[in-house]
């Protein structure tokens, strides 16, 4: 990683761009600086680059794509309008969800894609687009081995994610998704693809027939300034892929959808996180779906900002420890479930809620280096008795005592009577100390929404067809995930989709 990209880190980045969010979006053409427009159904006077496909963005989905369109034999150019590459998936906690994965039979976990499908399904409250939450959970064990074989990022451990069935997420050794955001590009480079950084798409730009042929962009930009950047056209011969992420920092676009997403609820994204590419595919006549499905992640703390060190901790100890309110001491949400479960439970409850887990829960569960990190910055606190871990945050402490007892008797009975909470074999009850506490308040994590696309990863206008030229993956798409996206299931469904779309991409037939 550059000495610029660990500048602007997980922690880093996102906390610098916690005070930057965009209140709006551009949502007009930029000037050309005297370059003559090419209005819809035209074509530009010249282009300044010609490639055979253009990726936009840098994640997982837009590498992948990059990588497979440029083993069809096409010429890559991917672009990227942030500083540094990665976006969200460079950022996010290394998780991928594989059905029937080599770490699962190690473990002798009995898992497969009819089961992830199954949980997928459930937790999208069954709205997702079945053939492309099927076409995730029946390749995601091809993509894991994909990025292991072929792109060399390593995976270590098994976790648990709440909403699945068993564990079936494996983590790249580093505990961040840029364990395989930095080998994806790594291999990029080395197959010839270029990369480019500070450019931003503004628009794309159709032939005829609405063929997609190219983009316009502003190479130089500087985000969050929109004028700057000088204005180039960019031709595509045979397609352009956008894997430019969601819009969960884009305040304005997600309370046209969700009005209760108001400032008050931070969110997890890097600031670049807009959604400008999904309304320049709308301006193309892309259809767009389930724009009103925003998750917010229940294991963030308002006591780091962004994304933070806390999730590594708490989602790493559902089912190992219990989820109180401090203002009664008591359990009130099976910890074991769903994003959206778990953060409307604590919205509902209307204040920051606590997560407790034991010496042998916190010992087993969280990777030294991560727990440290996160006594560091003190989302994660540390009490040698529940009593003193009551006192800190204000609870009663009989009422909370009880409900630590009764916790226990679940555990010890493999059966949580209350909330029906997942229990794993080798839960224990909560009694050794000391005892580690972190504060749980829900941030804006992932836009379920975002362009129709089809199993080939063709984007679908107005006119029920695939628009062609055009394809797209990852969290621009809509469809996968329906009302809730399960945690780890991004890494999977950005290398399975970005791969498709490189693939078709890179395989169709110049437009001339």
């Amino acid at each position: 990683m550059s000495d610029e990209t660990k500048d602007m880190s997980r922690r880093g980045f996102i906390g610098a761009g916690g005070a930057a969010l965009l209140g709006g979006m551009v949502l007009g053409t930029l000037p050309l600086e005297g370059k003559e427009a090419a209005g819809p159904g035209t074509l530009p006077k010249r282009w300044d680059e010609t490639y055979d496909v253009v990726v936009v963005g840098t994640g997982f989905a837009g590498l992948s794509a990059a990588i497979e369109a440029r083993l069809a034999g096409a010429s890559v150019l991917v672009v990227e309008k942030m500083p540094v590459y990665g976006g969200n998936s460079i950022i996010n906690g290394g998780d991928f969800a594989a059905a029937g994965n080599s770490f699962q039979k190690e473990a002798g976990v009995q898992d497969s894609a009819e089961l992830m499908l199954k949980d997928m399904m459930k937790a999208g409250s069954y709205l997702n687009h079945p053939p492309l939450a099927r076409l995730v959970a029946e390749k995601s064990n091809e993509a894991l081995e994909w990025c292991r074989t072929y792109i060399g990022a390593q995976f270590t451990r098994l976790n648990f994610h709440g909403g699945h069935s068993v564990k079936r997420s494996v983590q790249t050794y580093n505990q961040s998704g840029s364990g395989l955001v930095n080998p994806l590009l790594a291999k990029a480079k080395s197959l010839g693809v270029k990369v480019v950084l500070r450019t931003k798409m503004t628009r794309l730009i159709a032939g005829r027939e609405g063929r997609i042929v190219g983009l316009e962009v502003r190479h130089g930009y500087k985000w969050p300034d929109e004028a700057s950047g000088t204005a180039s056209f960019i031709k595509a011969r045979r397609s352009v892929v956008l894997a430019a992420g969601g819009f969960s920092q884009n305040m304005a676009l997600r309370q046209i959808h969700d009005p209760r997403l108001t400032p008050k609820f931070e969110s997890t994204n890097h600031p670049g996180a807009t959604g400008e590419a999904i309304l320049a595919a709308c301006s193309a006549g892309a259809m767009d779906v389930q724009m009103d499905w925003i998750q917010l992640g229940p294991w963030t703390s308002p006591d780091e900002p962004g994304f933070g060190h806390g999730p590594q901790v708490c989602e790493r100890i559902v089912g190992y420890g219990l989820m109180v309110d401090p203002a009664n001491g008591k359990r009130f949400f099976k910890e074991t479930g769903n994003r959206k479960e778990r953060a409307d439970a604590i919205i509902a409850i209307g204040h920051p809620v606590i997560i407790v887990g034991d010496s042998y829960a916190i010992g087993k569960q969280v990777v030294p280096k991560v727990l440290g990190k996160a006594m560091e910055v003190g989302v994660v606190k540390t009490f040698n008795t529940l009593e003193a871990l009551a006192a800190e945050y204000k609870m009663p402490v009989q009422p909370f005592l009880d409900q630590v007892a009764r916790w226990n008797g679940f555990v010890e009975k493999a059966k949580d009577e209350d909330f029906d909470c997942k229990l794993f074999p080798d839960s224990k009850p909560t009694v050794a100390g000391p005892f580690y506490a972190m504060r749980l308040w829900p941030r804006v994590h992932h836009t379920m929404g975002g362009l129709v696309v089809n199993a080939e990863a063709q984007v679908i206008g107005f006119d029920m067809k695939p628009i062609k030229g055009l394809y797209a993956a990852g969290e621009i798409t809509g469809g996968v995930h329906g009302a809730v996206r399960l945690g780890s299931v991004a890494m999977a469904d950005c290398v399975v989709n970005g791969r498709i779309a490189g693939k078709n991409a890179g395989g169709e037939k110049a437009w001339s």
